[in-house]
């Protein structure tokens, strides 16, 4: 007879669960399964299928047949209760209760002995019932988890991706527009090759390392969920007996930026480099209009040795206190009384800088308040924005920032213009003369970029 049960258990056991059919359902392929089991199985589907055959199915394709379930409900009470580890090791009584403060069955003596005493306990079956609904939520948990970690990771291999399609566009660009060139041209194409590949490279290694990151997390969480659907399988005495094991798998790791936001690197737009190139190749052959005063410097700017560029250093340099030396900034050696002058300054990708003109006559030992009332007339940008001495631009378009701004100062018509060369557009504007002669005034607090002078474009602007 308990041959006949054995062969009979078999044909009655859900495929997924291991376990003699609840409310089991049939697909049209003849497969039958748990209710419960289907469901949750599909919900971890894009396309619902058979998990015997892997045929795909349809939502309604599940059919309940009362005789068969009310075949399954009668062979779970005809079926023998097994006895192997059902027993009480110290006291030899079948364990029939779950302590939850020790987490283990025990038998009745047990729980009427002082070491049980006060503690919280269930019959086995509610127990087991109620344990196996607490650890399917946090399955649910770890489920939403684990397709977190799938889309983080797919989203940062499409970005990887996007970034090495542009870089090889962008690249190709770059190399087609130096062909136009000359010698000189040569080591500029190079030298914006390797910055573009530097960015690309720095960028390709976080996303690399954090898809390495998200495809071992996947990997690690793949094999715990493995484990734990063994554990949920076993007996309930075995299930319960290594309930705090099971508890241990199912610690959520976290998932630090689930939907990251990557930033998308562009690099500086090809005519904009190339305008700023030829700019550079023009100074090789004309000298500036405007050339610096290094004896006008302060201590946190070094001016180069042809006087046509200033960089931000960190430490403060030695320099003797002249009564032409300011506070902060470094003038000209030309100073303007008359007629109309233009001159062009690379501020490249720098975040803090000033450009603009002072009074011949203003304090140099004290910071000059930047307005026209104290023979201070400048354009800056102080951490990104733009302003016209201490007020705000708002009109001007971050995602077009100028790398070259040029001065165009009318002393006779009492202007000062501020303007993009490349696209012929206006950035500031100053006007109601000058009551002295001014120079032009130049300052940088960004210790990775120059500000470099070289002639204004002779277009009319």
């Amino acid at each position: 007879m308990a041959e006949d049960l054995d062969f009979l258990e078999e044909d009655l056991t859900c495929f997924v669960c291991c376990d003699i059919f609840t409310d089991p359902v049939t697909l049209k392929c003849s497969h039958s399964l748990c209710e419960d089991c289907l469901q949750l199985l599909w919900e971890t589907q894009d396309v619902p299928q058979c998990p015997v055959c892997h045929n795909e199915c349809s939502h309604d394709e599940p059919t309940k047949t009362l005789a068969f379930r009310a075949l399954c409900e009668s062979f779970k009470k005809r079926k023998p209760t097994a006895v192997s580890g059902d027993v009480c090791p110290e006291h030899k009584e079948a364990l029939k209760l779950f302590c939850f403060e020790d987490q283990q069955p025990i038998c009745v003596v047990c729980y009427t002995s002082k070491k049980h005493e006060d503690h919280k306990c269930s019959p086995l079956e509610e127990a087991a019932r109620n344990l196996k609904g607490d650890l399917k939520t946090q399955m649910d948990r770890l489920q939403t988890t684990l397709v977190d970690l799938k889309k983080a990771q797919k989203s940062s291999v499409k970005q990887a991706e996007l970034i090495k399609k542009h870089t090889s566009i962008t690249e190709n660009q770059i190399k087609k527009e130096f062909e136009k060139l000359h010698q000189f041209l040569t080591e500029e194409e190079n030298k914006q090759i390797r910055s573009l590949r530097k960015e690309m490279e720095r960028q390709d290694g976080k996303l690399k390392a954090r898809i390495e990151k998200l495809s071992k997390q996947i990997s690690d969480l793949s094999e715990r969920m493995a484990a734990f659907w063994q554990d949920m399988e076993a007996e309930n005495i075995s299930f319960l007996q290594n309930y705090s094991n099971t508890l241990k798998r199912l610690k959520c790791p976290s998932v630090s930026n689930r939907t990251p936001v990557l930033q998308q690197y562009q690099h500086q737009p090809i005519q904009t480099m190339i305008f700023t190139t030829w700019a550079r190749m023009q100074n090789l052959v004309e000298q500036p209009p405007v050339t610096l005063d290094p004896d006008t410097a302060s201590s946190k700017l070094q001016v180069s040795e042809d006087c046509t560029s200033v960089e931000y250093v960190e430490v403060k340099l030695h320099a003797s206190d002249n009564p032409k030396r300011l506070q902060g900034g470094v003038l000209a050696s030309q100073g303007f009384s008359s007629g109309v002058h233009c001159w062009d300054v690379e501020v490249g990708e720098s975040n803090n800088w000033t450009l603009g003109v002072m009074g011949e006559m203003v304090n140099r030992k004290k910071l000059c308040k930047m307005d026209p009332k104290n023979r201070f007339w400048c354009f800056r940008k102080v951490d990104g924005k733009y302003k016209k001495g201490t007020k705000p631009v708002s009109d001007i378009d971050d995602n077009e920032k100028p790398n070259i701004i040029r001065l165009q100062l009318d002393f006779d018509e009492g202007e000062l213009r501020f303007i993009d060369p490349f696209r012929n557009s206006s950035l500031c504007t100053y006007t109601g003369g000058f009551p002295e002669k001014v120079f032009p005034y130049f300052c940088t607090g960004d210790l990775d970029t120059t500000l470099s002078l070289f002639p204004a474009n002779k277009q009319k602007v």
